[in-house]
């Protein structure tokens, strides 16, 4: 009975983790792949992920003892031991596979310029590589997949969060960024550890490159995506008076927006969102009773910059040592500067009275009325804030580098490959944002009250 019970689930799981279900969802969404039979073959040969997983057949259930590879590898050869070959999958989506320089044949015979190609926004982290032309017949669900994988980014993060600290609420704010760091942490260390590797290109087309070469399961813009509007709906609902339902709207839809932004661009399979899904739910489950008794640590404990630092700086270590140098561990580096930075710069407003939030019986807190005045007021803070954080990233960067090189006797000639030393990589990202949170958090609000924008 339990084995059959194993069988069914990973049947189901080579059944969500097909890339084939990926292809499809991309030619329903109006993405059309260029693909040569050059490089469909070149991808068979190198991707570990390069077959792509038919249906479910009698034998699906693999023997694990037998399975040799990296870990996360034994249910991954599972998921791929019914697998089909890759000519049946292409064939299946009745999608182009010849690129030709002068015009590519989509799926319904008519003929596209070269004017509708375009290419992926971002080369890939690693390689450098520009990724494959590719076709887009609806440009409206384009633009839409393409806002709703930025709301997954790290780049919406630094702007959300100081619009979040100056314009709503601190209190929020500083409780949202301690998620997203350790969401991201393990979100992560937990990609190292499984090591599964992206959905194979052909059939899927990489509308997106940037992330290509880095591992795949589970997906962190899904859980990043998750984590932070249903944290955030949790942290205001009972805080500010709006209604609730659509909180958790707003909620879902930007939760379910990236993570099929995800699939549409090429980048997880529908096992991947899911699982990235669901294990955001699990740390959100654990961690969100707990945001306030660490925030009061933070703020209160006489101990707490010390810890801070050995926490933040100790878990990028860790995060360094799964696996090789990638702009992933760098990005888990960053948020966890950027946590400690706004902790310790929190811990120091709380302690000059420069922030403090409202008491208990003053909640829930009414909504403003937005009007010229507000929007004017709230503009001209980002503007500035903002402003103030570029210029501290910029001139941290100049030192940041040729420092931790020095520190660490490392050649500062070629900064790509000395960033690749864990400890130089990890001492630039703490040495650049760490001082942009603490920034945000305690010197742009002393500006703010110079110019009159508190």
């Amino acid at each position: 009975m339990t084995s059959d019970v194993v069988e069914r689930l990973i049947c189901f799981c080579r059944y969500l983790q097909d890339p084939c279900h990926v292809a499809q969802f991309q030619q329903l969404c109006g993405v059309r792949g260029t693909f040569t039979i050059k490089s469909a073959e070149s991808e068979t040969k190198h991707s570990v992920n390069g077959a792509c997983s038919g249906q479910c057949q009698g034998d699906c259930a693999a023997d694990e003892t037998k399975t040799q590879g990296l870990p996360g590898q034994r249910l991954r050869k599972s998921l791929n031991d019914g697998n089909v070959k890759q000519d049946e999958c292409l064939g299946d989506l009745n999608g182009p596979r010849i690129f030709e320089s002068d015009r590519t044949e989509v799926a319904d015979g008519s003929e596209k310029g070269s004017r509708d190609r375009v290419k992926p926004l971002r080369r890939n982290s690693l390689t450098g590589d520009v990724g494959q032309e590719f076709i887009i017949e609806n440009k409206f669900l384009f633009y839409l997949f393409t806002i709703g994988t930025e709301l997954g980014n790290e780049m919406f993060f630094i702007v959300f969060f100081p619009f979040l600290m100056w314009n709503v609420d601190p209190y929020v704010s500083r409780q949202l960024i301690v998620v997203w760091a350790w969401v991201l942490f393990l979100g992560q260390s937990t990609k190292d550890l499984v090591r599964w590797t992206r959905p194979a290109s052909p059939p899927v087309v990489k509308v997106e490159v940037f992330y290509n070469t880095e591992y795949s399961m589970p997906s962190t813009h899904a859980m990043t995506g998750t984590a932070m509007p249903f944290s955030l709906f949790m942290l205001t609902c009972s805080r500010w008076e709006y209604p609730f339902m659509f909180g958790l709207s707003v909620a879902l839809c930007w939760s379910v927006l990236v993570c099929i932004s995800r699939i549409y661009m090429g980048m997880h399979s529908v096992l991947e969102v899911i699982m990235g899904f669901l294990y955001s739910i699990l740390i959100l489950a654990v961690i969100q009773p707990m945001l306030d008794d660490i925030d009061t640590f933070y703020l209160t404990h006489s101990y707490a910059p010390l810890v801070v630092l050995l926490v933040h700086v100790g878990f990028s270590l860790v995060a360094f040592s799964l696996d090789s140098w990638s702009t992933s561990r760098g990005d888990t580096a960053q948020a966890l500067a950027t946590a400690a930075g706004t902790a310790l710069a929190s811990r120091l407003a709380h302690q000059l009275v420069l922030q403090t939030d409202p008491p208990e019986e003053a909640l829930p807190l009414a909504l403003p009325l937005i009007d010229g005045a507000l929007l004017g007021r709230s503009i001209m803070r980002l503007l500035v804030g903002v402003a103030v954080l570029l210029a501290v990233r910029a001139a941290m960067k100049v030192v940041a580098i040729p420092l931790a090189c020095k520190l660490f006797g490392v050649p500062s000639d070629d900064v790509r490959k000395a960033r690749q030393h864990a400890q130089v990589e990890i001492s630039y990202r703490f040495i650049v944002y760490g001082p942009v949170a603490y920034s945000c958090v305690f010197l742009v609000p002393l500006l703010f009250g110079f110019l009159g924008l508190s």
